[in-house]
């Protein structure tokens, strides 16, 4: 009896003195759902000086109407203006994550990553993520647009209106479109799951969050993992059209271009005047223009793109040697050549 009563006595004075002594801090933990800006803001990094202004009228759900329709609703009613009679943002740029590794910058894999994903193939750098980005319009671009780059190479704003404008060919923003636009791109951010972190990088980036690690080095690890903008660099076609640029070509994976990049835009004249199909007779004129210096030429419109003309401003932008390959020009080539026979 006295042996319990003594147990009783034990328990209920550690249950008093527990009470007493500080709560334990649970740990932070990184999770892969976590947008990249809020885990670098935890870590104490500088945060991207282009968050979104919603100014009155500004809204995220606006900003994704003018982005995927060309059109919204004003903040005092009725619908803006086209932005485009021509191009959306869909029409250039995926919105979902298109590089199976953000660090690099490889069109094969992001074609495979395309096919997998069942996903367009195109010219313009996907939008997700771009808020996460510093710079844009970068590499080449100012060879086509001059010094209307300047501005826009590290400024999101002046890039979105530079797209709007310039690659779009349509009417240019006004501000609370801008940041409507803006907020919606913020509901594109990285996450911590699409840089394929290993296990032991968690760990690092967790110990550093919990005071028990280097928390720069962890700034640093975490943007290791995806590029700070899209390069571009223009190439030529080849200086022999006939001889092309002395690759063999791949049918099959000219035949994944054809179908998830030629045709995204050109398939029923989606975006462009010019129609191509699966007929026999398109794959013949394809052909016969390959090794000509026209605008039905694939080299030509692949490396040069098509200029925007009086009546027909849907033009062609150009693919960047980080789009597409001298390899995967040439089995562009083989495809339309096995099928034109």
């Amino acid at each position: 009896m006295k042996k319990l009563f003594f147990i009783s006595v034990l328990i209920v004075a550690t249950i008093i003195l527990t009470s007493f002594l500080p709560e334990e801090k649970s740990l932070l933990a990184v999770k892969k759902g976590d947008a990249i800006s809020d885990v670098l803001k935890k870590l104490g990094d500088t945060p991207i000086q282009h968050q979104a202004n919603l100014i009155k009228g500004a809204s995220a759900k606006i900003g994704a109407d003018l982005a995927l329709e060309g059109i919204a609703t004003k903040p005092g009613g009725g619908s803006t203006k086209k932005q485009s009679k021509h191009f959306v943002c869909t029409s250039c740029h995926n919105i979902v994550k298109e590089d199976p590794d953000l660090r690099v910058s490889d069109p094969q894999a992001r074609l495979n990553y395309a096919k997998k994903n069942g996903l367009p193939f195109l010219q313009g750098t996907s939008l997700y993520g771009i808020v996460n980005r510093t710079s844009f319009y970068n590499g080449d671009y100012d060879k086509k647009y001059g010094k209307l780059v300047e501005p826009a190479r590290n400024n999101i704003r002046e890039a979105i209106q530079l797209c709007a404008v310039e690659c779009a060919q349509g009417r240019k923003l006004k501000n609370w479109e801008v940041e409507s636009v803006l907020a919606w791109l913020w509901t594109l951010e990285l996450k911590m799951e699409d840089l394929n972190l290993a296990e032991a990088d968690y760990e690092t980036v967790n110990a550093a969050l919990n005071n028990k690690g280097d928390k720069t080095a962890a700034i640093e690890l975490i943007k290791s993992y995806y590029l700070q903008g899209s390069p571009a660099t223009f190439i030529t076609p080849p200086s022999d059209r006939k001889v092309g640029y002395k690759l063999k070509g791949n049918p099959e994976n000219g035949k994944l271009i054809y179908e998830l990049s030629c045709q995204h835009c050109h398939e029923d004249k989606r975006y462009s005047y010019f129609d191509l199909d699966d007929e026999e007779l398109t794959f013949k004129h394809l052909d016969k223009h390959i090794t000509k210096y026209t605008r039905y030429s694939i080299y030509q419109v692949a490396r040069y793109g098509t200029p925007p003309m009086n009546g027909k401003k849907a033009y062609m932008p150009q693919y960047t040697q980080e789009k597409m390959s001298d390899q995967m020009m040439e089995d562009l080539r083989s495809y339309i050549e096995k099928r034109a026979k």
